[in-house]
């Protein structure tokens, strides 16, 4: 090395400890920071509006015009939990998180005038499929939210807010549907989790449809304002709790590649040229396996179904949601390739985050840049494994993927550093280090 590059590589060592030094002052920061590629990272939390639970109580509602970043933008992440009216996060063991998801619409400006009144008040804008008349959400997860990453990695994002997209006479807004029930004093935890509907003493759906005598558990069991059964006598107080959130996201601009949102769910077993998302039935049921099974040690329920993506690229971003039970769950090309495999982890712990037996996070597939593509019109394979140790109901076996439609160059090295937020050194101080 000469001497001129090595005093360039120690100007540039000074200057980046220099700068370490700057950030340690400064911190904490504000939520705000650059990214990679140099555009302006931002991050904001947020409070749904506040939902009451008591003693086995169910809350499912949905929440429209939730507060949610306005502008043409590129959605980074989204990571939620429950927590009460004083902040504290809330324990599956309590409180349980069977899901929430968000996603946006389109509501009618000025639905008081007189050319309004025959236009619907609102239009649901989905993601990109395969089941998006019934799995249309841009994000959701379930008791796993506090250790799943939804990091969308750059240079990707979710495009969100661009104005061409509402149709005229609309303006996009979002909303957010939670999913929660209250555990204390239940005579069986996992049972009121599962939705059984013995425990509900449900008979009926939320539109009083007489339910099928093989349908033993389930949502259609632990709608809204259902109750589950609690121990004789058991008292506890009404909870005021709220779902918190926290939306990461950059102004939208050619440096952001798009991704689309894909959604799988391996109850789809309609033949995969005869799909139409309708047939996704979201939840189903596993059998306790049989005395053989158990004493070979073999007791895996595997559910596989086929399903086509209408558009290929490459896959940025995977993961899976399972329900408690679930061993994980896998995507695979239709030549039988591995592409995305998410499994759960389990809690040990009483501790929000922690909580012994319930599916506290789902591992991610971040594979390199143009590492794993599919094609356009490819049929791939949807395997969720439960175990099947004891009988399960209302079990979901999703598959989330990111797809990039265009090809483009991996992004830059940068040494990025994390106080209360990410702040990323510019790639020009540390391209020579």
């Amino acid at each position: 090395m000469s001497s001129r590059a090595l005093v360039g590589m120690m100007r540039r060592v000074a200057i980046l400890v220099l700068f370490i030094a700057l950030l340690s002052v400064i911190a904490p920061l504000p939520l705000e920071a650059l990214n990679v590629r140099g555009h302006l990272l931002k991050s904001k939390t947020f409070l749904s509006p506040a939902f009451f639970l008591h003693p086995g109580s169910v809350s499912n509602k949905f929440y429209y015009d939730v507060p949610f970043p306005r502008g043409h933008l590129a959605l980074k992440s989204f990571n939620a939990e429950v927590v009460d009216e004083n902040g504290v996060p809330v324990p599956l063991h309590e409180t349980y998180l069977h899901h929430w998801v968000v996603e946006p619409y389109y509501a009618l400006k000025n639905s008081d005038s007189a050319d309004a009144q025959k236009l619907p008040k609102g239009i649901i804008a989905r993601n990109s499929g395969v089941c998006k008349k019934t799995l249309g959400q841009y994000y959701g997860l379930g008791s796993e939210t506090r250790h799943t990453a939804t990091w969308v990695p750059d240079p990707y994002g979710i495009e969100i807010g661009n104005p061409e997209n509402p149709p005229e006479g609309y303006e996009e807004k979002w909303l957010i549907n939670v999913h929660a029930i209250d555990t204390r004093g239940a005579i069986d935890k996992l049972g009121c989790t599962e939705c059984k509907c013995d425990l509900y003493n449900m008979t009926i759906d939320e539109y009083g449809r007489k339910l099928p005598k093989d349908y033993i558990g389930g949502l259609y069991c632990c709608y809204d304002e259902t109750q589950c059964k609690v121990k004789e006598g058991f008292n506890g107080e009404l909870r005021k709790l709220f779902l918190r959130y926290t939306v990461t996201w950059l102004d939208w601009s050619d440096a952001v590649v798009p991704v689309k949102i894909y959604i799988f769910d391996v109850t789809d077993t309609s033949p995969p040229d005869e799909k139409s998302g309708t047939a996704c039935k979201v939840e189903y049921q596993v059998e306790e396996c049989t005395p053989e099974n158990r004493a070979k040690n073999e007791c895996i329920d595997v559910k596989v179904t086929k399903e086509v993506i209408p558009r290929g690229g490459d896959i940025v971003f995977g993961v899976a949601h399972q329900h408690s039970g679930g061993i994980g769950a896998s995507l695979h090309g239709q030549d039988g390739r591995l592409l995305c495999a998410s499994i759960p982890s389990y809690g040990n712990g009483e501790e929000a985050g922690n909580e012994d037996n319930y599916i506290v996070g789902m591992s991610t597939c971040y594979p390199k840049p143009g590492s794993v593509k599919v094609s356009d019109g490819e049929v791939l394979t949807v395997v969720s494994n439960y175990s099947s140790d004891r009988q399960h109901t209302g079990v979901m076996g999703l598959l989330y993927i990111l797809v990039a439609e265009q090809e483009q160059p991996a992004p830059k090295p940068a040494l990025c550093f994390s106080f209360p937020v990410t702040w990323c050194l510019p790639t020009w101080l540390t391209s020579n280090l």
